[in-house]
């Protein structure tokens, strides 16, 4: 898998967690630099290590599914961009009254719940000859620097633009997906 591939993985995987951070800078009262910060290190840990679990899980099952791992791949990649779609696309309860901070439990929840594609991410990565570790870590990182982004700029973006982060983050996975498909497909053996 090349770097241009593995950033679109890291940028889709972060769509989620933008929108969630947006959100979360909607929600606080004029959020500070350190908040932001917390906030996408908590996330950007959580992410980058999801990746990994099911990297092991995926890896585990591998040697059984090799002939149709591409299949596996497109399948999640496509399943996980069309969820990302449609929680995006799905009406939002009324704002909370804005806060000053959030609580790191509450992060950590939010920052596990919007990781769980990553892991999947990881899943499908068990099946493609990829170095987990450097992938996970751009996850993260992209991860982080969204998250941080995300809450600072929640108020100005509104909860619009978090909307359409989840729907475009959904739109690049599915086309890894059908990349991965066709890049399979298209080699004869």
């Amino acid at each position: 898998m090349d770097l241009p591939s593995i950033l679109l993985i890291a940028l889709a995987m972060s769509a989620d967690a933008f929108a969630a951070a947006v959100g979360k800078g909607v929600a606080l009262h004029k959020p500070r630099i350190a908040e932001a910060l917390k906030t996408g290190l908590i996330f950007g840990v959580i992410e980058a290590l999801t990746p990994l679990i099911g990297w092991a899980l995926g890896s585990v099952a591998a040697p059984y599914v090799r002939s149709w791992d591409h299949w596996i791949a497109f399948v999640l990649l496509c399943g996980l961009g069309i969820a990302m779609i449609v929680a995006a696309c799905k009406p939002e309860d009324a704002a909370p009254p804005p806060k000053s901070r959030h609580s790191f439990w509450v992060l950590a929840m939010t920052g596990f719940a919007t990781s769980i594609d990553a892991m999947a991410i990881g899943v499908s990565l068990a099946f493609l000859e990829v170095n987990i570790l450097e992938v996970a870590a751009i996850i993260g990182l992209t991860t982080m620097v969204m998250v941080t982004l995300g809450v600072m700029l929640g108020r100005v973006l509104g909860r619009m633009a978090g909307r359409r982060a989840g729907v475009i983050g959904g739109v690049i996975l599915i086309g890894i997906g059908v990349a991965i498909l066709i890049e399979h497909l298209s080699v004869p053996g």
